[in-house]
């Protein structure tokens, strides 16, 4: 057997404390907590998102893989709401390929891309039905139907041996179970409760039925072949959500209560959540397994083909507690990077003039601002900053100062008063965008002595989440309304590009526009101050790790791998600082 030595190169060291920088995989022992600890990659299960649906739809039906999928059915927007569509999936790409003999919505389905049934359901013609097709990899056929005539019912399993369960029949809501052999469905013993709208994930000798209505509910139950037996519920109830895998290793995604990007993963036990989903929605449909699931279509509203994969082990970055501002605060403006950053101004709620550095490690109280204001813009590092615009008393300014790492100096002003900016660039080459006094979309370039008026924003908002440079900048987020709109400017004009998957508003951002992170602000999602974070890679925005504290109107500064919130407002204001790390890495301690 290979020693530790061996294998690392080194001895197991003892320390004091912690090391300052551990080697990935390091075992150290410590002496003053007497533990042995080792470090290790924050990973989590995290979903990306590939090529939509052609046709967009809810209520519809699934089974598959991740690389070979089937969509079939739903509700598609033509009246009468009824879908005959079927659509394969490869990986890459959907095909639409042979339609479903009756179209319908409100189906189950079992099986694989090659060989699938679709059953239950709502169709033009009949208000329950019990109609069963067989899909052998290019057409539909029918065959027996179901006992009980019904729709939004759970299904699993394959063609010769797949299980449809609860749903709403008449007179309403119901427990019945059936089993389908290859050639007839039998009756089989009911599920415990009452229940329509959920979902399935296993086999038709060990299954999970998953959430559902009357009211939104949690309720698992464990199917073993013969009977149901209530287990562990779901963390957060609901209803019309996806699932993937199997009875003792499944996912459960998305759903309504309200309508939610929410997963849980669940180990035969418990049910745990981890990654939610990009985009928030119920009505969807999903397959695969639980480390590898796929969900595509639903609504959230608007109606969506939106596809999505999910992948366990996916390197995430991780927050750690910095060193505290000397002063609470919010509504700042922040500047450089981790090791050596700048944030100044904002309020208590009285306005500040504060300014304060960074060093990676504390912060440290310098020369003031000349004017005291909050919600203002920033630009530059922490030795040649720009300060821009912003609330102040008694009014909103357009006030500009520039920092030479020792004092700031004011400058030519801004041509429009406003409060709420964003800014990006260096201290003489600046942009700022948007605002309030009245809500704008109006851009100005500085080129280090005056302000121009350039193209404008798509779109007028304020405490927008800004980084980038004067040429190549990040707009995301603001209000009114509150969203997740995102644009990118090129030095000439700003484009709307992909939205980010959580609504907010004066949160804090960092990076470029090919790489950038934009976390904390107030969202709907919550709602409320949020610690969500988002990583955009030039093209999406894909979830992250939280932060420990949520807030809003933060001050944020760094680079997309490496960047620092600082301040906000939680009710109270805050000093606390957390800095962000991509990839994370975790330290824990070994146990016997």
């Amino acid at each position: 057997m290979a020693e530790y030595k061996g294998t690392h190169g080194t001895k197991i060291q003892n320390y004091t404390s912690d090391p300052d920088n551990p080697l990935q995989g390091q075992v150290w022992f410590n002496a003053t907590d007497a533990v042995l600890k080792f470090q290790y990659s924050a990973t989590h299960g995290a979903w990306s998102t590939g090529n939509s649906l052609n046709t967009a739809r809810n209520y519809l039906g699934g089974c598959g893989t991740t690389t070979a999928s089937l969509a079939f059915a739903g509700m598609d927007g033509t009246p009468p709401e009824n879908s005959n569509h079927t659509e394969l999936y490869n990986g890459t790409n959907w095909t639409e390929v042979g339609d479903l003999t009756t179209a319908r919505r409100f189906v189950a389905g079992a099986g694989i891309s090659t060989a699938a049934l679709a059953f239950g359901g709502e169709t033009p013609s009949e208000n329950f039905t019990a109609k069963t097709e067989l899909w052998n990899g290019s057409n539909w056929t029918n065959v027996n139907d179901m006992g009980t005539a019904r729709y939004l019912l759970g299904g699993v399993g394959i063609t010769t041996a797949a299980l449809a369960f609860g749903g709403y029949a008449s007179p309403g809501p119901t427990v019945n179970t059936e089993s389908y052999n290859g050639t007839s469905w039998t009756e089989v013993n009911n599920l415990n409760t009452n229940r329509y709208n959920l979902t399935g994930a296993g086999t038709n000798t060990a299954a999970l039925a998953i959430g559902g209505t009357p009211a939104p509910t949690g309720n698992t139950e464990l199917w073993n072949g013969t009977n149901w037996t209530v287990v562990n519920d779901l963390n957060t109830a609901r209803q019309s959500g996806g699932a993937s895998g199997t009875s003792t290793e499944a996912l459960y995604f998305g759903g309504t209560s309200p309508t939610t990007g929410k997963t849980e993963s669940w180990n035969g036990t418990n049910w745990t959540e981890t990654g939610d989903l990009n985009t928030a929605r119920r009505a969807l449909a999903g397959d695969g397994t639980q480390a590898s699931a796929l969900a595509f279509g639903g609504e959230g509203p608007p109606r969506t083909g939106a596809t999505e994969e999910f992948n366990t082990g996916v390197p995430i970055g991780a927050w750690s507690t910095g060193g505290s501002l000397n002063t609470p605060k919010y509504n700042t403006a922040g500047s450089g990077i981790k090791t050596a950053g700048l944030v100044f101004g904002g309020q208590t709620p009285t306005k500040l003039d504060e300014t304060e550095t960074y060093n990676g490690t504390a912060f440290t109280e310098v020369n003031n601002l000349n004017t005291a204001r909050a919600q203002l813009g920033g630009a530059g590092t922490q030795t040649a900053a720009l300060a821009f615009a912003g609330q102040a008393a008694p009014g909103v300014t357009a006030v500009a100062e520039t920092w030479n790492g020792t004092n700031w100096t004011n400058v030519n002003s801004m041509n429009q008063l406003r409060r709420g900016i964003a800014g990006a660039g260096t201290n003489t080459a600046a942009l700022g965008f948007g605002g309030y006094q009245p809500t704008t979309a109006d851009t100005e370039s500085y080129n280090g002595t005056n302000w121009t008026e350039v193209n404008n924003l798509n779109s007028a908002k304020g405490n927008i989440a800004g980084c980038g440079t004067n040429t190549a900048a990040l707009a995301a987020g603001g209000s009114p309304p509150l969203g997740v709109l995102t644009e990118l400017w090129n030095g000439t004009n700003w484009t709307e590009v992909n939205d980010l998957n959580k609504t907010r508003r004066a949160a804090g951002a960092a990076g470029t526009t090919t790489s950038a992170v934009v976390f904390a602000g107030y969202s709907t999602n919550v709602p409320g101050s949020s610690g969500f974070t988002e990583i955009w890679n030039g093209t999406t925005w894909s979830n992250d790790a939280d932060m420990s504290v949520a807030r809003e109107a933060i001050a944020g500064f760094g680079t997309s791998t490496s960047a620092v919130a600082a301040g906000g407002n939680i009710a109270p204001v805050t000093a606390v600082t957390e800095e962000f790390t991509k990839p994370g890495k975790l330290t824990k301690t070994l146990t016997s």
